[in-house]
C-alpha cells in the first residue's frame, strides 16, 4: 500500500514539474524572440489540438451509439380543444345622464322665494322657486272683471238672439268681445306661470346657485341643479371598423375603477353618424344604478363582446413563429411513441387575440399536440422528447 502511494506521489510530481517546465520552456521561448522557434513551438501545440479533437469527436460518436437520446432537446406540449371564445373591444367612457339639469327663469325679475335646500328629493312639477311677476297678477285680475262682463252679456245676447230678439251683428259682436277677453286672460297666465319654477322632472336637488333678493335675467342665470341618478348611461366612441360588430344588445363588462365596481349591461342605443374627424359613432350602455354610487361623469372602463365563436381553437401568442416568407407557424408533434416523437411545422392562420391566447382560423384541429417549452430551438423534422 505504502508503495503505491508512493508511486502516486513520485508521479504527481513529475507531472507538476513537467507542467511547470512547459510553462517556463514556453516563456522561455518567447523572451528569445526568435521567430523560428516561436513558430515551430506554435506548430507542436497546434498539432497536440488537432489530435485531442479527434478524439474528442470520436467519443462523442461512441457516446451516440451507446446513448441515442443524449442530444434529442426536451420540451413541452398542450393539446388543443375547442372551446368558447369571446372577443372583448376595450374602451374609456364616461356616466352620464339626461336628467341633470340647470334650471334658468323664463321671465327676468327678482327671485322673491326659493322652496327648496340642496339634498331636498322632488317631484315632477313641483314648485322650486318663484320670481317677482312685475304686476302681473293685478293685470290679470283686472282683465278677468272685464271677462266676466264681456261673458255676461254675451250670454244675455244669445238668449236674446234665439229669441229672434235684436240684430246677428250684436250678437257676433258681444261673442267676440268674450272671446278676446278670455284669450287676453290666458296669454297673462301664461306669461304669470313663467315666474314659477318647477321641477322638470322627480329627482334631487344638487345645487342652489342664485340665492334669494337676486335680480335674474331670462335663460341666462343660473337658478338650481337637479339631478336624477336613476336612469344613467355611458357613452363612449367606437371606431367606425367595429360598426358591424358593436350593435344594440351587445353584452358589456363595465368596471368604475375608483368604485372598485364591475357590472355586466348591455349596448342600449348606437350612433347612426360617424364623426368625420375621428371616424367613430356613439354608444350608449345602461347603467343600473340602485345604490346612487355612481355619478355623473364618472370614468368607466368598458369591454364591449363585439365576438363570439362556439368552437375555436386558442393558443398561447407566445408558441407562434413567423418564417421568411411572412407565413406563421406552430411545431405539433407526429409519430409519437411513448414520450419521443417528430417535431412538425405547422403553418397557420390567426384571427384575434384575447390577452395572451390567440385563435386559429385554420391549421390545426383539436387534438393537436403542440411544443410550448422549446417551440423556438427545435427544428421540422427534429425528433424530441416529452418531459411533460
Amino acid at each position: 500500500m505504502k508503495k503505491i502511494l508512493s508511486i502516486f506521489t513520485i508521479a504527481t510530481l513529475l507531472l507538476a514539474c513537467s507542467g511547470g517546465d512547459r510553462q517556463q520552456s514556453i516563456e522561455d521561448i518567447i523572451a528569445t524572440n526568435d521567430v523560428k522557434t516561436i513558430q515551430t513551438k506554435k506548430d507542436e501545440l497546434v498539432n497536440e489540438q488537432q489530435v485531442l479533437v479527434q478524439k474528442i469527436k470520436q467519443l462523442d460518436e461512441q457516446l451516440k451509439t451507446l446513448s441515442p437520446d443524449r442530444n434529442i432537446p426536451l420540451i413541452t406540449t398542450i393539446t388543443t380543444k375547442a372551446e368558447e371564445f369571446k372577443h372583448y373591444l376595450e374602451l374609456q367612457g364616461s356616466v352620464e345622464t339626461k336628467k341633470n339639469v340647470v334650471l334658468t327663469p323664463e321671465m327676468p325679475g327678482i327671485l322673491t322665494h326659493v322652496y327648496i335646500k340642496e339634498g331636498d328629493k322632488v317631484f315632477k312639477g313641483q314648485l322650486l322657486a318663484k320670481i317677482d311677476d312685475g304686476g302681473l297678477s293685478q293685470q290679470i285680475s283686472a282683465l278677468q272683471i272685464q271677462a266676466d262682463l264681456a261673458k255676461t252679456t254675451y250670454e244675455r245676447q244669445k238668449r236674446l238672439w234665439e229669441q229672434q230678439i235684436g240684430s246677428e251683428i250684436q250678437f257676433l259682436q258681444s261673442k267676440s268681445a268674450y272671446e278676446s277677453a278670455v284669450e287676453s286672460v290666458n296669454q297673462l297666465k301664461q306669461q304669470l306661470a313663467k315666474s314659477n319654477v318647477r321641477a322638470p322632472f322627480s329627482g334631487v336637488i344638487d345645487d342652489v346657485i342664485t340665492e334669494r333678493g337676486n335680480v335674474v335675467a331670462a335663460g341666462q342665470t343660473q337658478l338650481i341643479r337637479i339631478v336624477n341618478l336613476s336612469d344613467m348611461y355611458i357613452q363612449t366612441d367606437v371606431p367606425e371598423s367595429y360598426i358591424t360588430n358593436v350593435v344594440k344588445g351587445k353584452e358589456v363588462e363595465v368596471n368604475f375603477p375608483v368604485l372598485g365596481k364591475t357590472l355586466m349591461s348591455s349596448i342600449r342605443q348606437t350612433g347612426n353618424f360617424i364623426n368625420p374627424a375621428n371616424r367613430t359613432f356613439k354608444v350608449e350602455i345602461a347603467v343600473p344604478n340602485k345604490d346612487k354610487s355612481i355619478k355623473p361623469n364618472l370614468t368607466a372602463r368598458l369591454k364591449i363582446n363585439d365576438y363570439t365563436s362556439d368552437s375555436a381553437i386558442l393558443i398561447p401568442q407566445s408558441i407562434i413563429s413567423e418564417n421568411a416568407a411572412g407565413d406563421q407557424y406552430v411545431y405539433a408533434l407526429k409519430d409519437k411513441d411513448g414520450n419521443k416523437a417528430i417535431a412538425n411545422q405547422v403553418i397557420i392562420k390567426t384571427g384575434r387575440t384575447q390577452g395572451d391566447k390567440i385563435e386559429i382560423l385554420s391549421g390545426l384541429e383539436s387534438g393537436a399536440e403542440l411544443i410550448v417549452e422549446g417551440a423556438r430551438s427545435v427544428k421540422n423534422e427534429q425528433p424530441v422528447k416529452v418531459k411533460n
